[in-house]
């Protein structure tokens, strides 16, 4: 029965690191426009504002942002139900980053306040052990496919050249 599940665990594993990949990538991107907008007055007047609220309160400032997102989703699916491809992927893609980087912004300034909360800072920690446990599921993979990838240019490049002395000699 574990057997069989494995490859369900691996493409949950794939999408969680898939997650985390983007929050990664989105973090400095957020920085670098906060850089370059005036997002930093922004960000100051939310830390002012986080600082004097409870723990309880910062998780409603953490949430809220991300919920006018919801129709651009539902969008996205609305175009896909109409055969919409394209412009459904290119929607619900947009909707995605712009979710991730407005929920690493926001978690950014909330942080601490909200790892202050028993629930969330296990939630948390779990997170990240999440986030261990399916690099462990998928560097196996990840090192099979270097591997093979490795033999294969080998291959290539070896009869590359078998290829390219035998041009050479031909002209001779």
């Amino acid at each position: 029965m574990r057997r069989l599940l494995r490859p369900l665990w691996v493409v949950l594993a794939l999408i969680f690191l898939i997650e985390a990949w983007l929050w990664d990538r989105l973090e400095p991107v957020v920085a670098w426009v906060v850089d370059r907008i005036p997002v930093q007055a922004l960000k100051d007047w939310l830390s002012a504002r986080v600082h004097h609220l409870s723990p309880g309160a910062t998780l409603i400032v953490f949430v809220v942002p991300v919920i006018p997102l919801f129709p651009l989703k539902v969008i996205g699916l609305w175009l896909l139900a109409h055969k919409y491809f394209v412009s459904a992927v290119l929607v619900i893609v947009f909707a995605k980053l712009l979710g991730v980087g407005i929920t690493a912004f926001v978690f950014d300034v909330t942080r601490d306040k909200l790892l202050q909360m028993g629930w969330f800072n296990r939630l948390y920690e779990w997170v990240l052990t999440a986030r261990e446990w399916s690099k462990a599921q998928i560097d196996p993979i990840k090192a099979a496919f270097a591997k093979f990838r490795e033999q294969f240019r080998m291959r290539s490049s070896t009869r590359f050249v078998q290829r390219l002395r035998k041009r050479v000699h031909m002209f001779r």
